[in-house]
C-alpha cells in the first residue's frame, strides 16, 4: 500500500478497500466499524439505522443537482438501501473564505427543498471556514439515522439470484466529467440525483423476504458493488451486457474518456438482488416508480467465476470486471 494518501484511496476501488481494512479497522476494531452502506446499531429494544458521508464535488453546481442535493440524497440512500426509513439528518459546513453568499444560500434552500421530498428532517449540525485556498468552496458532511419499520431479510445469496438496477448507469459520473471537460455534444446529459427511500419503501414492503442484498453504486459504480458481493465467495456476479441500461450520452463520453459506464458513479441508482422466482415482479413494482421508470434484470448470480465479476458480451464472451486500483474519476460525490 501507498505510503501517502493518493487519489485512488477515495476511489471506491482496490487502494480505498485495503486502507479501510489495514489502516482504519485496524485502529477502530474490525468487530465494531461496520463496512455496509449504514451500521444497524441496537437502541434497547429498536434497531436503528446510522449512516455518515462527506461531499467534496467539483463543480459544486452541474445538471440535475448541486452539492446540497447531493448530500441530502447521498445520505437518505444510504439508509434506505439498509432497508431502514430515514427520518433525520445533519448538516456540517466547510466553507471556504470567499464563497459567495448566494451560492450557500442557493444550496442550503436544495438542501431544504429535497430533504421535504425525501421526508427527512435536517436537525442538527455545525459550519467551519476555512481560508482562501484551504479548501474548494464548500464540503458538506451528512449524517442520518433511519428506523426500521419491520426486518427486512438479508438472506444468503446463492446462484440463480437475479441482479436488478432501476434505471440507467452512469448518468452522474457522466454528467460531471462531461461538464468539466466541455463535451457540448453532452449538454442533455444530466446527473441522476435522487432520494430512492420512496421507491425502494415499494418494493420492500411487498417482497420483505425476497431482497436479498440492496446497494446505491455510487463511487466505483456497479462493478466495484458487484466486486465487493462476490469478493470470497463460492459464486460470481454475471452481467449481461446487451440489458445494461446506458444512455447513449453516457456511452459517447465515456467512449471519447476511455471510461467504463460499470465504474461510473451513479447518485440515483440501487442495485438490488432478489430470489429469481421474485424479479419480474419487483421489476413491474419499480416501473410504477418516477425512479425506477426504467428498471431492469441486468445479471444473475452463479458459479461460472467464483469471486469474480463479470460481464457476458452480445456475442457470447467474457469481461472480467477487476476491482481497480486507480480513481477513475475523481471529486465526483
Amino acid at each position: 500500500m501507498s505510503k501517502k494518501i493518493v487519489a485512488g484511496h477515495g476511489s471506491g476501488g482496490k487502494l480505498m478497500n485495503d486502507m479501510i481494512e489495514k489502516v482504519i479497522r485496524a485502529r477502530f476494531g474490525r468487530d465494531i466499524l461496520q463496512l455496509d452502506d449504514a451500521a444497524v446499531l441496537p437502541t434497547g429494544g429498536a434497531d436503528i439505522a446510522f449512516t455518515t458521508d462527506t461531499f467534496t464535488i467539483t463543480p459544486i453546481f452541474f445538471p440535475g443537482g448541486d452539492i446540497g442535493t447531493l448530500a441530502v440524497n447521498g445520505t437518505v440512500n444510504d439508509l434506505a438501501v439498509m432497508g431502514s426509513r430515514p427520518l433525520y439528518i445533519s448538516c456540517a459546513l466547510i466553507l471556504e473564505e470567499g464563497l459567495e453568499l448566494g451560492d450557500l444560500e442557493r444550496i442550503l434552500d436544495s438542501m431544504k427543498s429535497e430533504a421535504d421530498r425525501a421526508g427527512v428532517k435536517i436537525v442538527t449540525g455545525d459550519t467551519k471556514v476555512v481560508p482562501a485556498g484551504k479548501a474548494d468552496r464548500i464540503f458538506i458532511n451528512t449524517s442520518g439515522i433511519g428506523v426500521f419499520d419491520a426486518k427486512v431479510s438479508r438472506g444468503d445469496i446463492v446462484p440463480g439470484d437475479k441482479i436488478i438496477v432501476n434505471g440507467t448507469i452512469g448518468d452522474h459520473g457522466m454528467a460531471i466529467m462531461a461538464l468539466r471537460n466541455n463535451l457540448s455534444f453532452s449538454r442533455g446529459l444530466q446527473s441522476d440525483c435522487a432520494h430512492l427511500n420512496h421507491m425502494i419503501g415499494a418494493v420492500t414492503g411487498r417482497f420483505p423476504e425476497s431482497v436479498k442484498f440492496m446497494r446505491d453504486p455510487t463511487r466505483g459504480g456497479v462493478a466495484s458493488v458487484l466486486n465487493e458481493i462476490v469478493q470470497g465467495k463460492p459464486f460470481s456476479a454475471r452481467l449481461f451486457e446487451d440489458a445494461l441500461p446506458v444512455r447513449d450520452e453516457v456511452k459517447g463520453v465515456c467512449s471519447i474518456l476511455g471510461i467504463d459506464a460499470l465504474y461510473a458513479a451513479n447518485e440515483g441508482k440501487a442495485l438490488f438482488i432478489v430470489r429469481a422466482e421474485d424479479a419480474e415482479p419487483i421489476v413491474r413494482i419499480l416501473k410504477e416508480t418516477p425512479e425506477g421508470k426504467e428498471a431492469a434484470i441486468i445479471g444473475d448470480i452463479n458459479k461460472e467465476f467464483p469471486g469474480r465479476a463479470y460481464v457476458e458480451t452480445t456475442i457470447g464472451g467474457r469481461r472480467i470486471l477487476p476491482l481497480l486500483t486507480e480513481e477513475q474519476l475523481p471529486r465526483i460525490c
